[in-house]
């Protein structure tokens, strides 16, 4: 097998009728025909566009690479944890909610579909609806879907560039128009409709009223303060810690090291998505790779150490499986 080396991810577009054929703002040298609503970046499918490796698939790496790619934090060490990816609503989508590990369990899936989103850019008057209005039960809500009016009982609120939003399993949720969000998530794409506004798609309403949560810990995440890097002129803003992931934003305006280990000792695969700008990235004995923005790049956690270095100027999150048990994250609506 090939030596594992840090892997420049090739974006895999999701045609969905709530898209839009602009994605100038993340890939200008990118024309569309059709509406696309995703671009994922780390998806099972999704192909390695860089040296020996190139062509191949992260389910595919997964499953003969194991630890070395995943990690040791990852539940699973055949499967590849964490789904990101970019998404461009250019109409409201479907009311929806995704099950928490019991309830995917429950339907013979190995877990659920836990996500955050964070807001790289967005309209004036951007909104997600994010959980049920205090007091909605989940009758309330059947019949409110019933009565084409389910938009009613959900909290609506206002989202901005630079924020964080946190999406538990069983949140009913749904996003309009305006944002370009990263979306960070469990590996699964385990998603039931529970109203699309007379469009003619299928509705999941047994599983999906079956999966809701009346009380959810879901909305924007309560973060510190961005803090700057030791002497340099780097900056890190902590976006979320949650059970499943770890998000971090980076400013860079000169080299960082990082390191596969975190500071509880468990190691994981890191994943970098530039959101503005462009850097390399370095290890020792290695080909470096290209950061640019709408770029995703998959560090194995079997390398130990590698670097980024700014080309002028680069911002990147980067997100990996924590190495210890994290509670949910601190949110408000």
């Amino acid at each position: 097998m090939t030596q594992l080396y840090p892997l420049r991810m090739q974006p895999a577009f999701d045609p969905r009728p709530w898209g839009t054929t602009d994605l100038s703002p993340i890939y200008p040298e990118h024309k569309f025909d059709e509406k696309i609503g995703e671009a994922w970046l780390t998806g099972d499918d999704c192909k390695v566009a860089n040296g020996p490796l190139a062509g191949c698939t992260l389910a595919e790496l997964s499953e003969k690479c194991g630890r070395a790619l995943v990690g040791q934090a990852a539940r699973d060490g055949n499967r590849f944890p964490l789904l990101l990816k970019f998404l461009f609503p250019h109409d409201k989508l479907s009311v929806q909610v995704h099950p928490d590990d019991a309830d995917a369990q429950r339907t013979g899936q190995p877990w659920g579909k836990t996500e955050c989103w964070y807001v790289a850019a967005a309209k004036p008057g951007s909104q997600v609806a994010m959980g049920l209005k205090p007091g909605v039960t989940r009758a309330a809500l059947q019949q409110a879907i019933e009565e084409k009016r389910a938009e009613e009982l959900l909290n609506w609120i206002n989202i901005y560039p630079g924020e964080m939003i946190y999406v538990a399993g069983g949140t009913v949720h749904t996003l309009g128009p305006g944002p370009i969000l990263v979306e960070t998530q469990q590996q699964s794409d385990c998603t039931y409709r529970l109203y699309d506004y007379g469009r003619p798609r299928e509705l999941h309403l047994k599983e999906g009223l079956a999966a809701v949560k009346e009380k959810v810990a879901s909305g924007k995440v309560v973060r510190p303060a961005p803090s700057q890097i030791g002497q340099t002129k780097n900056t890190l803003s902590p976006m979320i810690r949650a059970p499943y992931f770890v998000v971090d934003q980076y400013e860079l305006k000169e080299r960082q090291t990082f390191h596969t280990t975190d500071e509880a000792g468990g190691n994981s695969v890191q994943i970098l998505v530039a959101v503005e700008g462009c850097g390399i990235v370095e290890a020792d004995g290695m080909e470096p790779v290209t950061l640019a923005k709408g770029d995703a790049a998959v560090i194995p956690a079997s390398v130990p150490v590698f670097g980024v270095r700014p080309q002028w100027g680069v911002s990147f999150l980067k997100a990996y499986v924590p190495g210890t048990v994290l509670p949910e994250p601190e949110t408000r609506l």
